[in-house]
């Protein structure tokens, strides 16, 4: 049997497009904006998540939402003091979501 010899993997933390995803928005006056959340810790985030099923699973079946690449997306948050983008996030019940995202 060969072995054969692979490059290393990336570290978790190297920022990787994660293609397009479905964003939440919430719609107003002049069109769309994004919906930006919390993290535990308090820090700002974009959610991204990669299929309208995940989204529906997480935020309800009524949640807007627009397609954006993970670009775009981060490019559109940064400016709003969201430096992390989150993919797929799962999100608690109301009793325990001070461990979760929570919407700002």
């Amino acid at each position: 049997m060969s072995h054969r010899l692979y490059a290393e993997d990336p570290e978790p933390s190297d920022r990787v497009p994660a293609g397009p995803l479905f964003v939440p928005v919430r719609p107003g006056p002049a069109g769309c904006t994004t919906r930006l959340f919390r993290t535990p810790l308090g820090g700002r985030t974009a959610v991204g998540f990669t299929s309208p099923q995940r989204l529906a699973e997480a935020l309800g079946g009524g949640q807007p939402w627009v397609r954006l690449s993970e670009p775009a997306l981060r490019a559109l948050a940064e400016p709003l003091g969201a430096t992390i983008v989150t993919v797929d996030p799962r999100f608690a019940p109301e009793v325990s979501r001070r461990h979760h995202l929570r919407a700002v």
